[in-house]
């Protein structure tokens, strides 16, 4: 590969493009084309570019490439152990897929102490990157379905045989049913302690979950864990005021995220350019219990979005007077409606409960925007006064069942089917038949039938169906 480097500046540009094709995306930049120049070598990017958008096997890759399989295998763990590409082992067989950049070699740059690179400038590129144009924070986050989603603290969810709690709904289950237990520095806040701007939050809570532990764990970018320690981990930052975000599936879930309201990767999108549904609420809400607040502000000063303000109460005697305001539309992951204009509370905001509020007189008490709440229950351990409870949402939000289901729905809703369908660019076939699928899936009729909840339904669970067939064995870890 000695002619690499007259044409490297193709191969990082074919790269680029390559991983642009993914469902969360990588738009063009002159700080991302600097980021994969430092992580790839002319020889790295030649070899990633070709590399297909799901896992395949080490025999088929050896074929696909024209590369022997001792060769190929060294070149992988080579770059596995960077957090370039994923590596699975199941059943005797390897599999390989690119990383890409989040959930990808963002992370797995950042979820450890890196001497060889130069993580400073990185941190500045990747910071560079995220915000100077908010393209690639759209790009990842665009659509209704999304990676992560919000896990409510369990201690905060009424007690009582009515209220239906699910096991995919609590990190302690996710934690104490996954196979593989690993843990890493937090991403988010490690590469803001390069650029001098991390919080005080603990560092190493960065959990990962099943065949992505086993992954991550090989390959030397996290640490393994016990049961114990794991729970230790979620404790601590439940006692710190992180929220928990988990990967947004019911099943065999990879990852659980410990977020802080100034870090945090996925708040800040949320924060800092409105994009209200980057995270998928959890299928619970607070409200507050007026009679009981204090108006002290701890609840407001822990949330991670700032959806809690403390406010004078209006001279009233009786919750009735309080004008009303609308309810969340739901049932959509994530997705909120602004509340219609009232006098009291501010627009968008709403008083929460049922408890009453104080007599005449005025005070202060906590009131919540609920087209921010994701109902994670920082709130709820921040008061001492036991003014704060959550119910369940009017409807549920809609939870993936699997990584297939999730990778589906957010190529369908991004525009990215034809992508996922046929993600072998080397080939003619896959060229021709992929700008076919692309025309279609951008054709009005196409977008009208996906508005339709049996027929998405439909389309999605025969796409979901050839995607886990297409796995093989793999599958069963996926899955």
């Amino acid at each position: 590969m000695g002619h690499l480097g007259v044409n490297s500046e193709r191969e990082y540009r074919l790269l680029q493009q390559r991983l642009d094709r993914n469902v969360t995306g990588a738009p063009d930049s002159p700080a991302f084309m600097k980021i994969l120049r430092i992580l790839f070598s002319p020889e790295d990017a030649a070899l990633a570019r070709r590399f297909p958008g799901r896992p395949m096997t080490l025999e088929a890759l050896s074929q696909k490439l024209g590369i022997p399989q001792d060769e190929l295998s060294d070149k992988i763990t080579d770059m596995a152990r960077r957090g370039l590409v994923l590596d699975v082992e199941h059943k005797g067989q390897r599999y390989a897929v690119l990383a890409p950049v989040i959930i990808g070699f963002f992370e797995f740059t950042f979820m450890r102490v890196r001497d060889e690179l130069p993580i400073a400038e990185l941190a500045r590129l990747f910071e560079q990157y995220g915000t100077e144009d908010g393209r690639f924070v759209r790009s990842v986050f665009q659509g209704r379905t999304q990676l992560g989603r919000s896990l409510v603290r369990e201690e905060a969810l009424p007690e009582g045989d009515h209220t239906e709690i699910l096991d995919w709904e609590r990190a302690s289950h996710l934690v104490k049913s996954a196979t593989a237990l690993a843990a890493g520095l937090c991403p988010c806040r490690h590469e803001k302690k390069h650029l001098g701007k991390a919080c005080d939050k603990p560092l190493e809570n960065c959990l990962s979950l099943n065949f992505g532990a086993e992954s991550l764990v090989r390959n030397g970018i996290a640490r393994p864990l016990t049961t114990d320690e794991a729970m230790r981990i979620l404790a601590e930052a439940k006692d710190a005021g992180l929220a928990q975000t988990g990967d947004n599936v019911q099943r065999k879930a990879a990852f659980i995220c410990n977020c802080c309201r100034c870090c945090c990767g996925m708040v800040r999108a949320i924060k800092e350019f409105d994009i209200r549904n980057a995270v998928a609420t959890s299928n619970w809400i607070m409200e507050v219990d007026p009679a009981k607040c204090k108006g002290c502000g701890k609840c407001a000063k822990l949330c991670p979005l700032a959806a809690i303000h403390v406010n004078s109460l209006p001279k009233v005697s009786h919750p009735d007077s309080l004008p009303k305001v609308s309810h969340l539309r739901e049932g959509i992951p994530g997705d909120r409606l602004t509340s219609e204009s009232a006098p009291y509370p501010p627009e968008g905001v709403k008083p929460s409960g049922g408890g009453g509020v104080k007599p005449s007189g005025g005070g202060k008490v906590a009131v919540l925007d609920e087209t921010l709440c994701l109902g994670c229950g920082v709130c709820y351990s921040a008061c001492k006064f036991g003014a704060i409870a959550f119910k369940p949402r009017a409807r549920r939000v809609l939870t993936p069942e699997t990584m297939f289901d999730r990778m589906v729905a957010m190529a369908i809703e991004r525009g990215k089917l034809a992508d996922l369908l046929f993600d072998d660019p080397e080939r003619l076939s896959h060229r021709a038949l992929g700008r076919i699928v692309a025309v279609l899936e951008k054709s009005p009729p196409f977008k009208a039938a996906m508005a339709i909840r049996p027929l998405r339904s439909a389309f999605l669970n025969t796409i979901v169906k050839g995607a886990v067939q297409r796995a093989g064995e793999l599958s069963e870890i996926l899955t």
